[in-house]
Order: structure tokens, then sequence, then C-alpha cells
């Protein structure tokens, strides 16, 4: 894990940026078409479903849930819980429910997560925050009928924190069937070191007990059924492919059921953007994972 330690600061900060990988628009270009894809995705989605918006899962003004029904509720049903990413700082789940459409068809719920990005949040607040609205959602919804995380770039972070949570101080148990972590950060520590921690403002004591690299528990019986997807694009940065790849490859060593999938032609925005298409490779993934539990 300490290459990244030899790089020099401008090279370690483009490692960090994603924006400067794409090859299909300029650094500027792809964010703002990231925000507006998302953004205009949700609109569609919040009009084609049925849905509960902000629904609060604790007193803070960002603890709030964004809920997509199935076309057609059974008794019970899967849900996708998404985490949106913006670098802990940026996005919200009003533009996090572009992936709805295709799933909500198929029978799977899907919640958009809110959670408090900095500056005003901060990362041990965020991890906890996330966790929480899993802790609301088992108490809240009896239908549930199995969660699979998902979560983008920052979100996959907590994703992965997520799954290391010791969920007996929830007083629940949630019954966690996979998660899919796309083109995420694993280990916070290289973060530490570029513009990202301007606004985080993350000591090296709080990267390291919030990366989920140092936080791998050995894969409890109830994880054994748990699938573990790491997605990562081809234009993502190489500091991104590592991480995910290395972190990937310690919850395997864990016990865990982990595949890696390498999406070609794609690059760290539109990797997720995708999600809205039924007919892409991750979305199908996805739907696959949820038939076959």
């Amino acid at each position: 894990m300490g290459r990244w330690r030899d790089m020099p600061a401008e090279a370690l900060e483009e490692q960090y940026s994603p924006s400067r990988w794409s090859p299909r628009l300029d650094r500027d270009t792809v964010v703002q078409a990231h925000l507006a894809a998302t953004a205009a995705g949700t609109q569609r989605a919040r009009a084609g479903a049925q849905t509960s918006l902000h629904v609060p899962y604790g007193d803070g003004e960002g603890e709030k849930l964004d809920i997509y029904f199935p076309t057609d509720p059974s008794g019970t049903f899967p849900v996708l819980v998404y985490i949106h990413g913006g670098y802990w700082q940026c996005l919200s789940k009003d533009e996090s429910g572009f992936a709805a459409p295709p799933l909500v068809s198929r029978g799977v719920a899907v919640v958009a997560v809110g959670y408090d990005t900095a500056p005003k949040g901060h990362m041990d607040a965020m991890v906890l925050q996330v966790r929480r609205s899993l802790a609301f959602l088992v108490e809240r919804y009896s239908g549930i009928r199995g969660i699979y995380l998902c979560g983008h770039s920052a979100g996959a972070h907590l994703a992965a924190m997520v799954m290391s949570t010791d969920w007996t101080e929830y007083g629940v148990a949630p019954d966690i069937k996979g998660a899919v972590l796309v083109s995420g950060v694993y280990d916070l520590e290289p973060i530490l070191h570029t513009y990202v921690n301007n606004a985080l403002n993350m000591s090296r004591e709080v990267a390291q007990r919030n990366s989920p690299m140092l936080c791998v528990t050995p894969a409890a019986p109830a994880a054994a059924t748990c699938k573990v997807l790491v997605a990562v694009a081809q234009h993502d940065s190489p500091e991104f492919r590592r991480q995910s790849q290395e972190y990937g490859q310690a919850l395997r060593a864990a016990g865990w059921s982990v595949s890696l999938l390498d999406l070609a032609g794609v690059d760290h925005f539109d990797i997720i953007e995708k999600l809205s298409e039924e007919s892409y490779v991750l979305t199908q993934v996805i739907l696959n994972m949820i038939s076959r539990a």
C-alpha cells in the first residue's frame, strides 16, 4: 500500500482527480455532465415510480432517504441501498435515484441515502449516518427481503464501512446479501495529502479508523452468503484501480465472496451513470445478483 508515498505531490493530486482521466470530456465538462445526468435521471425516476421522498432516518437536516418502490410490490421485496459519491463534499440523494427505473420494474426497491457532506459533515459522522440509515430501514420496513448495498466513489467507501459494522451496537441485524462497490477509495491515507482533504480536514487517526482496507473483518457465517462485487472503470486512474484490486484481495483473504469487475470503455463517471440503462452490463450484474439470492 506504500507506492503512493513515493509520488510527487502533483502526481498524487492527479491520481486522486478522477475528472483528469476521462477520455470523453475535459475535466470541468465531465463533472458538470455527471451532475446533469444524475439529476435528470433522478427526476425521471421520481416521475415514473411510486416514491416516499425525504423520509427522515434521524434528526439531522441531511438525514433523509428517498424510497423508490417496486412497480408491482408483493408482500416482500429486495432493496438496493444507493450511497452517492462526490468526494464526501458534494452531490446528494436528489441526484441518487437515476438507477431506480430498471430495478423497480423488476421488483426491487431502491433507497437513496442522504448524509451530511463536508464541510458540515465530518468523516466519522458520515459513516455513522449511513450505518444508522440501514438500521432505520430494517426497523421501519418489515417487508425487506435482503439488502444490497451500492456505492459509487466516496459512496463505495461508505458502503464498505457499512460492511464492517458491528450491528449489535444498533440492535438490528440487517440481512445484507450483496454489495456493489463502484470506483471506490478504500484507504483514506493518500487522500490526506491531496486537495480533497481541504474540506474534509481529516487527521491521520480519522483516516485510518475510517479506511475499509484497515477494517476488513473475517467473514462471519452470515457474510458467507453476501456477494461482494468490486467494480472499477478502465479509465479510472491507476491509483483508483489499485485501491479496488487490493481491497478486493483483502476481502477475499478474509473469507468474503468477492468478484472484481473491470469495465471496459467507461470512466469514473459514466461507469455509474449507465445504471439508468437496463441493458448496461453492471445493471444486469446487479439484477442477476439479486435474482440468484
